[in-house]
């Protein structure tokens, strides 16, 4: 296993790995030990008492941030007729039409966020072995398959910090919540957001303790721990 470099350590030595945190304290801790030359991002990893080998477990939504992520965001829409028009004036980075479609089979994928409208889910199906594998399948269950009005709503929350989340087959959930440079309460606020969504998402087939772990983490960071008990309780 490769050793962590000196700058890590420096940092990582600031952090007690024994405490756990209350959100605040975590967020700032995370931030002054950021050490990238570049403006990284600040994720948290949470850790549920869920069994993802069971569907009805599967956690899986998501959340508007109320302070976006500090990244332009591409949105792709797959409509036809009033709802490509709509998507357009929406502000819809590309609206697929057949030629796009061909594009994307060839294994273009140069957007971040992609909805269709449910006319369209026969074409988009097609595309599944390309969009699936990096998370960019438009599905009901994250609301990103809409009907035609509902295009230009999920266009803006997109592009304004709309964030899904899904457990992984260890049972985390692995999500940004905005950039090193916003300011404590922005990231505060972002956090219980997605705090407030992941216990909202909780299935009711999950028994015990749901938020069993939570840890922010700078890009090449190290982690903190936070208390999940404070986080549920500020987030309530």
């Amino acid at each position: 296993m490769r050793k962590p470099g000196k700058k890590y350590r420096e940092q990582a030595a600031k952090v007690d790995p024994t405490r756990s945190y209350s959100p605040k304290e975590a967020i700032a801790l995370a931030r002054a030990t950021s050490y990238t030359k570049f403006n990284g991002t600040l994720e948290a990893h949470i850790r549920l008492g869920v069994d993802p080998k069971y569907a009805d477990q599967n956690v899986r939504d998501v959340v508007v941030l109320p302070h976006g992520l500090g990244k332009t965001v591409r949105v792709l829409v797959f409509a036809e007729g009033d709802g490509a028009r709509l998507a357009r004036e929406a502000g819809a980075d590309y609206v697929a039409d057949d030629e796009l479609i061909k594009k994307i089979q060839e294994g273009w994928a140069e957007f971040d966020v992609a909805v269709a409208t449910p006319e369209m889910m026969g074409k988009v199906g097609r595309l599944g072995r390309i969009l699936g594998p990096r998370g960019l399948m438009p599905n009901p269950k994250t609301g990103t398959v809409v009907q035609a009005h509902d295009l230009p709503r999920v266009i803006k929350e997109s592009k304004a910090g709309r964030v899904e989340f899904r457990v992984d087959k260890t049972g985390n959930l692995h999500v940004p919540i905005g950039k090193i440079s916003f300011n404590e309460q922005q990231l505060y606020e972002n956090f219980l957001a997605l705090v407030q969504a992941v216990i909202k998402a909780r299935p009711a087939s999950a028994k015990g303790t749901y938020l069993r772990k939570i840890v922010l983490a700078a890009t090449m960071g190290p982690g903190v721990k936070v208390d999940p008990v404070a986080a549920s309780s500020e987030a309530a």
